[in-house]
């Protein structure tokens, strides 16, 4: 969820001073797209999996700061509960073997967390949500040790005028609750994937990740259950998007989790208009910076989570770039069946991004949007209206239409060929099987009734096989 800062408690001059940075800030960024003055280079790319620390019996263990303390590594960064947290990959050029070279960094990283947990009598495992975590464990005294998360939950509340927030998933069966602070939140981790792209091209790709948002949550889903409830494939995105409510509460105010409003028509920059216009300042941090930095606007783009976000970045020599950050998918079930998911976005966003006939012109936003919720909801049994304005079945499109596509994508990109074949065989496992994560988590318990400790147990066993999901038994 972003940098450090240094104080949780704000007074009216703070906001008003932070204002008045943001707002030069923006100015700035403003000058820039119109001066197009972000980095030409090569696409390059590079991911964050968000993994929990679960104890012996496979419920969460919160002991981020000691793991992390032990690990002491440069790719592993705390969350906003002390049994989540974050792993990054280096950032590499779009071609070649890049996937198997991130693979083999992101499975280095795996082992040295699994060896630092071990001293810990932890495991460290990669899911979208637990199955065995219980809402007083979504408490604040589970929060990790950042003042960012306590700012965060304190603002949020304060937005909501201390009123609870209330958490409804209505799927295979019903969960209502109300909760009295941001901790919900932690009970959903993601894998996020990222992409620089030139702008005069970043239009067309922010556009095209939100068409793929569909396609992306349904292959990868793995968050079936919650407190013991089966709700959606992908239960992560209603939960996150209530566990940051602040809308609900007043018509001023604007959901801070969200798909969008719309496609982006003429620059990214609208993005940051809306940022502007729409959403009130949550962590008005004033620091001592060049408006150069851009660390205001940053910060502010950093509390709002757009399933696809825009993202401003550096160079080492201080020229700014344009990212895509694609928030929609969960972590796990391992570290090949992520870069599996990644290898697949990567080659279809290219291929949609770079089509002649615009796919936004064919798919309107609505129903993107609509579709998105869909495939959450069902997987790869959700029903979707594709470019051509046809409804079709999920697993159907996916076959027929974009594991094509995304091949296509990866060799105009040069990918290695071997690791094109490589990796969309794991999804063409995932396909033919109908299994991804969501779907072995669910066969299990239909074969050993809902016991979430020993469905965990088991899942954890498959995961530390390394073999991707469609080939994990239910024994």
């Amino acid at each position: 969820m972003g940098e450090e800062i240094v104080s949780n408690h704000f007074r009216k001059q703070d906001f008003r001073e932070y204002q008045s940075r943001l707002q030069q800030e923006f100015e700035l960024l403003r000058q820039w797209f119109e001066d197009r003055a972000f980095d030409t280079g090569p696409k390059t790319g590079g991911f964050e999996v968000e993994a929990w620390l679960v104890d012996r019996g496979f419920g969460p263990a919160p002991i981020n700061q000691p793991f992390l303390e032990l690990l002491n590594s440069p790719m592993a960064a705390p969350e906003l509960a002390a049994f989540n947290i974050e792993l990054n990959t280096s950032v590499q050029t779009l071609t070649g073997r890049m996937l198997s070279r991130i693979l083999e960094e992101l499975e280095q990283t795996l082992d040295q967390c699994s060896r630092a947990a071990n001293k810990l009598d932890a495991e460290v495992l990669m899911i979208g949500i637990l199955p065995t975590v219980q809402e007083r464990q979504l408490a604040l005294s589970n929060m990790s040790r950042m003042t960012r998360y306590r700012a965060l939950n304190e603002q949020i509340l304060r937005l909501r005028e201390g009123k609870a927030l209330q958490l409804e998933i209505s799927g295979r069966e019903l969960l209502q609750t109300e909760h009295h602070d941001v901790m919900l939140e932690a009970a959903a981790t993601s894998f996020q994937i990222h992409i620089k792209i030139p702008q005069q091209q970043s239009v067309r790709y922010y556009n095209a990740a939100i068409i793929l948002s569909a396609p992306m949550v349904a292959i990868a889903a793995n968050s079936p259950f919650l407190f013991g409830h089966d709700l959606w494939d992908e239960t992560r995105i209603p939960l996150f998007e209530q566990a940051v409510s602040v809308a609900s509460v007043s018509t001023r105010l604007t959901d801070r989790v969200t798909f969008g409003r719309g496609y982006v028509k003429q620059s990214l920059f609208e993005c940051f208009e809306e940022n502007m216009q729409r959403y009130l300042v949550l962590l008005p941090e004033v620091m001592d910076r060049p408006p150069e930095q851009l660390h205001h606007l940053r910060l502010h783009n950093g509390t709002i989570w757009r399933w696809n976000r825009p993202l401003i970045g550096f160079s080492d020599d201080g020229v700014p770039h344009l990212r895509i950050e694609h928030r929609t998918m969960p972590a796990g079930p391992t570290a090949i069946d992520t870069i599996a998911n990644a290898a697949f976005y990567y080659g279809l966003i290219h291929v949609l991004a770079n089509d002649p006939e615009i796919p936004e012109l064919k798919l309107n936003f609505d129903q993107s949007r609509t579709n998105f919720y869909a495939a959450a909801r069902n997987g790869l049994n959700a029903s979707v209206v594709w470019l051509d304005g046809n409804s079709v079945n999920m697993r159907e499109l996916l076959t027929e239409v974009l594991l094509p596509l995304a091949r296509q994508g990866l060799q105009q990109q040069a990918f290695d060929k071997d690791d094109i074949d490589t990796w969309l065989e794991v999804i063409r496992g995932r396909l033919q099987s109908r299994c991804n994560g969501a779907a072995w988590q669910r066969a299990w318990v239909r074969s050993h009734g809902p016991d979430m400790a020993a469905l965990t147990a088991a899942y954890a066993a498959n995961q530390r096989t390394g073999s991707p999901v469609h080939e994990w038994s239910i024994d």
